[in-house]
């Protein structure tokens, strides 16, 4: 049986206190988390049927303030990898000196088989199950893997009906016009293209002379791969959970957006208008895509 992912989040820990002096008190906190909550959440379906849906919270960590943390879903969540989750936000909000603890949670289903009501009904439910868990003042929610500002929308507004007050700041990354903030979509891969802009000088390399391969080609890796080929790089090759494609004169990235909405699929395409016409390629898988020699890998994919 391979190592849970925990067990994994863990042995990092361990590694790293030789570098660090904290308290032996402080050190036997970080190795649990603060509280866990799993709820089986009812979902009325579209025909008519009930179906059962499990749900996870994890608050890792508050010392510093109020747990934040994303919510996903996805086939593979697990209270494993939300309590894994939770202690990476933990220090991630340590290490940006944010005013902020670790927390995350996720429901375990295909989102991709569900009507956007099917949807909507299983986001409040979720927050009517978690409801006493969380708050402005000690658990904050956002977006993660497959929910987006309107799930984000859905569940403040389900909070807010149950709280009977309008409460904006039990869930960050919601509508602009629930007081959302403006680039929330986009931030982690803007963050990421900084990272790049900022280190590709140290090593003489020009953008038009520096090739990219994205890995996850979902809402942060293709924003990403947009930004790095406005940008003037040579994105050679994406792919998502399906597989991927490679163009060693390189890829147009918008237009594979604009396919990958419409069909859900990833193809090299030219794109005018409404009319997508295919392009030379290779069809490749992730595997393939990891070993490609590039100067930029992007591991934007879930982690493994």
């Amino acid at each position: 049986m391979s190592e849970s992912l925990f067990a994994d989040a863990s042995k990092r820990l361990q590694k790293s206190l030789k570098y660090v002096s904290i308290s032996e008190d402080a050190i036997a906190r970080l190795k649990y988390p603060k509280s866990s909550l799993s709820v089986s959440i009812p979902v009325r379906m579209d025909d008519g049927s009930l179906q059962m849906f499990q749900g996870y919270r994890v608050r890792y960590d508050t010392t510093r303030g109020p747990a934040k943390g994303g919510v996903r879903y996805h086939p593979n969540v697990c209270l494993d990898e939300v309590q894994s989750l939770a202690f990476w936000m933990t220090f991630k909000c340590a290490t940006l000196n944010l005013p902020f603890g670790g927390g995350k949670g996720g429901i375990t289903l295909n989102p991709k088989a569900l009507s956007k009501l099917e949807l909507e009904r299983l986001s409040r439910g979720y927050i009517d199950a978690i409801a006493d868990f969380i708050g402005p003042d000690i658990d904050i929610l956002a977006p993660d893997v497959y929910t987006n500002s309107m799930i984000m929308g859905w569940m403040m507004d389900q909070y807010s009906v149950i709280r009977r007050q309008i409460s904006p700041g039990v869930v960050t990354g919601k509508p602009l016009a629930l007081g959302g903030s403006i680039g929330r979509d986009t931030a982690t891969a803007t963050g990421a293209f900084f990272v790049i802009e900022s280190i590709l000088p140290k090593f003489d390399q020009l953008p038009q002379n520096t090739t990219v391969a994205v890995q996850g080609f979902g809402n942060a890796g293709a924003v990403l791969g947009q930004l790095l080929a406005q940008a003037g790089y040579k994105v050679v090759a994406v792919s998502d959970s399906q597989g991927g494609i490679y163009a060693k004169k390189g890829l147009d990235i918008p237009s594979i957006r604009q396919y990958k909405t419409s069909s859900q699929g990833i193809k090299a395409v030219y794109c005018r208008g409404s009319v997508c016409n295919i392009v030379e390629h290779e069809v490749i898988t992730n595997q393939d895509l990891l070993a490609l020699d590039v100067d930029v890998l992007i591991p934007a994919a879930l982690e493994n």
